[in-house]
């Protein structure tokens, strides 16, 4: 059995990283799995400090020392057990949390030691926990005649309705993809999480009596006002979904697409189904010579996608420098073995070409003074322009929600001024008694992890609504301004 505190005597050790050479040519997941002893070996690097910063800066407060001890100590069913108490999505956190700015980094053995490799182990407990099939379906002590139902089936929607079909409630999903999972399924790259992962979870949700309703839009197929007709109350997680738009001359050239479409159309290629747009080479990067303007997450799922299709040169644009930019300095590392060249401190000036992109003309930036959120401003430096060839150009500047209120025909749903749904910090309830809402259309677009964590907390204010409405009426929706 290993002892524990092992930091000083172990180093870190990752799982096995695929060579680039050979991950560039597939979709696959770039680590290999942890064998039990590696993941026992690293689990007990943990230094079970007093104050576990890991869990303080995790946002849905995983009890991540706890469980490495207990996998330390190669007691993996309790770890797994532990490490699902608070996560329904161990296994896609294990391999989509930007680790490295959340529980790892905030590890107090990060200045001198090297992290613990949490979201690894993370992953090794619930693969282990699937192959031993210790992960059974949720089922309630109870069944309640009540019924939820929720907007969306991405992570906030099967978190939320999760949490609640453990209570005993019926709970209904409606989503207007086809598949289950959201941005899990068309967003995020195979090479991050492949796409049975989710179907397995979904399989247990439906073995739970979790129902789906698929290819089913809400405002198109089916009322806001329906809904709250069949169900006891409803929960908005529709994520969002709209692009940021790019003022820029050029950008109505063809082959300029936003980084969604473009990511839709890898993974739905990956799945096996008919893409006109992928299959026309409009949304296809092979041959080309590739510029992604923008530096989050989703420029890197971006930029590491065109290099695997096959791009004759991938460049990612970006106007900060690589300390300031909002993405994973992991996913940075990776695109950089890949191939991957960055253009720090630039931005798009225009986009060149006759009726399609032919090059991308940029102009070097300097940080001046921060903002009012603190971050330095970036500023152009005049006469520095300089121009790159492009055949594709992918726009990956965040997203926006989309007109709830319009789409909904629900001109009552409030919304704040940057277009996400209001609602009221205790209760989660929008300005419609019964209606709630929970992950980026509330937030913002975020991290999958916050989106689990808002459905969980979602979870739970709508249980408590119903349980006050039984005893003493409706709980108080948020004032109308």
């Amino acid at each position: 059995m290993p002892k524990l505190l092992r930091f000083v005597s172990l180093d870190q050790a990752a799982p096995e990283k695929r060579p680039a050479a050979e991950r560039r040519q597939d979709l696959r997941e770039i680590y290999r799995e942890f064998k039990a002893s590696h993941a026992a070996a690293q689990a007990s690097r943990c230094s079970q400090c007093g104050i576990p910063y890991c869990q303080v800066h995790c946002p849905l407060g995983n009890n991540i020392p706890d469980w490495l001890m207990l996998t330390a100590e190669s007691r993996i069913e309790e770890a797994y057990e532990l490490a699902a108490a608070t996560n329904n999505f161990p296994e896609i956190c294990g391999r989509i949390c930007p680790q490295d700015r959340l529980c790892e980094g905030n590890c107090v053995l990060e200045k001198d030691f090297s992290a613990v490799t949490i979201g690894a182990v993370e992953k090794y407990l619930t693969e282990t926990a699937f192959a031993a099939g210790w992960i059974k379906p949720p089922r309630p002590l109870r069944e309640l005649d009540r019924s939820i139902g929720i907007i969306g089936a991405g992570p906030a929607g099967l978190a939320a309705g999760e949490q609640l079909r453990r209570k005993g409630y019926r709970v209904a999903i409606y989503d207007r993809y086809d598949r289950v999972g959201g941005l899990l399924i068309y967003g995020i790259p195979n090479f991050k999480l492949e796409k049975e992962v989710v179907a397995r979870r979904q399989a247990l949700l439906e073995a739970a009596g979790i129902v789906f309703h698929l290819k089913t839009e809400i405002g198109r197929d089916l009322s806001l006002a329906e809904l709250r007709r069949r169900h006891d109350a409803v929960l908005v997680a529709t994520g969002v979904y709209q692009p940021r738009a790019m003022d820029c001359p050029g950008i109505a050239l063809a082959n300029v697409v936003p980084a969604l479409d473009y990511l839709i159309a890898s993974n739905r290629k990956g799945l096996g189904d008919a893409v006109p747009a992928f299959e026309s080479g409009a949304l296809d990067a092979s041959g080309k010579h590739v510029v992604v303007i923008g530096g989050g997450d989703t420029a890197m799922d971006c930029v590491r996608t065109a290099v695997r299709q096959g791009a004759a040169s991938v460049r990612c644009l970006y106007r900060r420098d690589r300390q300031n930019m909002p993405g994973s300095q992991r996913e940075v590392r990776h695109a950089e073995e890949e191939g991957v060249e960055f253009v720090w401190l630039a931005a798009p000036e225009a986009l060149l070409g006759n009726g399609i992109v032919a090059g991308v003309r940029a102009q070097r930036m300097h940080l001046g003074l921060p903002d009012s959120g603190g971050r330095q401003v970036p500023q152009p430096i005049a006469g520095s322009g300089f121009d790159l060839p492009a055949d594709l150009v992918i726009t990956a500047l965040g997203f926006d929600p989309e007109d709830l209120p319009r789409l909904f025909d629900a001109a009552e749903l409030l919304t704040t001024k940057n277009g996400t749904i209001k609602v009221n910090p205790q209760s989660l309830m929008t300005s419609l008694d019964g209606v709630f809402a929970a992950g980026d259309i509330v937030r913002g677009a975020s991290l999958v992890v916050w989106a689990i964590r808002d459905g969980r907390d979602a979870a739970e204010a709508i249980h408590r609504y119903l349980e006050q409405k039984a005893v003493a009426g409706a709980a108080p929706a948020i004032a109308a301004e």
